[in-house]
């Protein structure tokens, strides 16, 4: 997509140019260009790994780039840190608001910034500034002199924003700003944003929700895989457009996985039945069944609420409405072994800080889950825990030198495998997969794909939840397509369901817009 121009367009403010950023293994970032115009509300949108976090960091100073450069009003900076981006009148608020709550709300507005006198500083006067602040974004009525913590996190947010303002930020970043306000808290926030930028400053805002980036953005940037997929207008970028963007269509590199889906018997038992289950705050209610020997597929982009809705599934969160039953029995939602006990697994989307346990064995991580159900009192003895490996090792083709190798020194498609050896140790009934081939090559995606498949030959049922649009169809049944924490539809496959119709249901709840 050719990059969208305003009629008698200014210079943009900040202009980044081939900036590069790698990691041992990921290149983060591979020679993106970005601009950002003063009086413009600017999105960035972008799956997982689709490089936003890092390009925010990289203009705040938290990263230094490996190549490119970066300039703020015409001149190259190089930032080493976040005080030189904040000296360059760049401002971030981020989904956890950085705030100190042991501190009074004026304390926190001014921090670093206070007004000083012969003796020190002037507290008064302080204060007065942190008041003109708050009312230029029509919070007046607080006492600045509160504790940061009698006010909500919503307030605190805003709070946050009105910090750019005592800084005098003519580059306000806005990293998730909306994930825990409600509807009457976005509007207020949303108008504060639109009243910062008619006063001529530049605002990035990044989110996952589709309504909330087109009603706010004047400009919309797509990132994938660490690069510039495209950026133009708000208004010339259909929603079903910038969501195949952000999702990418990759079918030929997955050629090696069986194009048969499992076939489900019509009277099949349902293995996992949902009825209305949802979280005040976090998702709608969800109702869906799945039945013995389906893979059921969840699609939607990042935040839509496919995560939280098998955390609730799990108990891993606990849910405030609702029920879950397995093979028709009622499940506990007293927390994960529970669900464990009850035939559920769920492997998490976090490989890295919630799935392995890097310094263990392969063969530690892999029995983990077996154990707890047991109770440490009934330890799995070491010839069933060979064998538990061997055959799993075996199995999904794990590619390690031993079990007794660390598992944090393998690949991340050898992890993942790992991780699902875990899972099926326990013998699930259900087995709930999030992101399993996130992070991992396509030789690896295959492999697990293909042993999804012949999990479900076996009876298994399984939701495979993947960013992944083109995986999700190749081996579901079923598609549920979950759109800003809310049920959209549940889609049967059978008969060639296509990319574009659930790409024209996650853009606007429906058809090929």
């Amino acid at each position: 997509m050719t990059r969208g121009t305003n009629k008698g367009e200014k210079s943009p403010i900040v202009e980044m140019r081939g900036i590069s950023i790698g990691f041992p293994g990921v290149k983060a970032l591979d020679g993106v260009d970005f601009r950002l115009f003063p009086g413009e509300v600017h999105a960035i949108m972008g799956e997982n790994g689709a490089g936003k976090s890092t390009l925010i960091k990289a203009l705040t100073g938290v990263y230094r780039i490996d190549s490119g450069t970066i300039s703020v009003e015409g001149r190259v900076c190089r930032f080493g840190g976040t005080a030189d981006a904040e000296a360059a009148g760049i401002a971030t608020v981020y989904q956890e608001v950085n705030l100190c709550t042991n501190l009074s709300i004026g304390e926190n507005l001014m921090l670093g910034h206070e007004l000083r006198g012969r003796l020190g500083i002037n507290w008064k006067a302080t204060h007065i500034r942190a008041h003109e602040a708050l009312s230029q974004i029509g919070l007046g009525s607080l006492d600045t002199r509160a504790p940061l913590s009698s006010v909500s996190i919503a307030v605190q947010q805003l709070i946050a924003i009105a910090r750019a303002t005592v800084v005098n930020a003519r580059i306000l970043i806005l990293d998730e700003p909306t994930s825990s306000l409600d509807t009457n808290e976005v509007a207020q926030l949303f108008a504060i944003i639109r009243d910062l930028r008619d006063r001529g400053v530049a605002v990035l805002f990044v989110s996952h929700f589709l309504d909330q980036v087109y009603e706010i953005s004047d400009r919309i940037a797509v990132l994938r895989n660490g690069r510039l997929i495209g950026e133009g207008l708000t208004g010339d970028m259909p929603r079903n457009v910038m969501v195949s963007m952000m999702i990418g269509q990759e079918l030929k590199s997955l050629d090696s996985v069986e194009s048969q889906m499992p076939e489900v018997a019509a009277d099949a038992p349902v293995s996992l039945g949902v009825h209305d289950l949802g979280r005040a705050g976090t998702v709608a209610p969800v109702s869906f069944d799945v039945r013995a020997g389906e893979v059921l597929g969840v699609a939607g982009l990042l935040g839509s609420g496919r995560t939280e809705v098998a955390r609730l599934i799990f108990s891993a969160d606990k849910a405030d409405s609702g029920s879950v039953t397995v093979l028709g029995e009622p499940m506990s939602s007293r927390g994960p072994l529970a669900s464990l006990k009850a035939g559920v697994a769920y492997s998490t989307e976090n490989r890295r800080d919630e799935g392995i346990i890097a310094a263990l064995s392969v063969r530690d991580n892999i029995t983990v889950s077996l154990q707890a159900m047991r109770g440490w009192r009934h330890k799995i003895s070491r010839s069933e825990a060979d064998a538990l490996c061997e055959k799993y090792i075996s199995t999904l083709g794990i590619r390690t030198p031993s079990a007794d190798t660390s598992v944090g020194s393998l690949s991340g498609g050898n992890q993942q495998k790992v991780l699902l050896a875990r899972w099926l140790a326990t013998r699930p009934k259900v087995l709930m997969l999030d992101e399993p081939t996130r992070g991992i090559d396509i030789a690896a995606k295959a492999e697990i794909m293909n042993a999804v498949l012949d999990l479900a030959a076996e009876g298994m049922s399984i939701i495979f939840i993947s960013s992944e649009m083109e995986e999700v169809l190749r081996i579901s049944n079923r598609v549920l397509v979950m759109r800003d924490r809310v049920q959209a539809a549940v889609l049967d496959n059978s008969e060639g369901l296509t990319q574009s119709h659930v790409v024209g249901i996650i853009a606007d709840g429906g058809g090929e817009s």
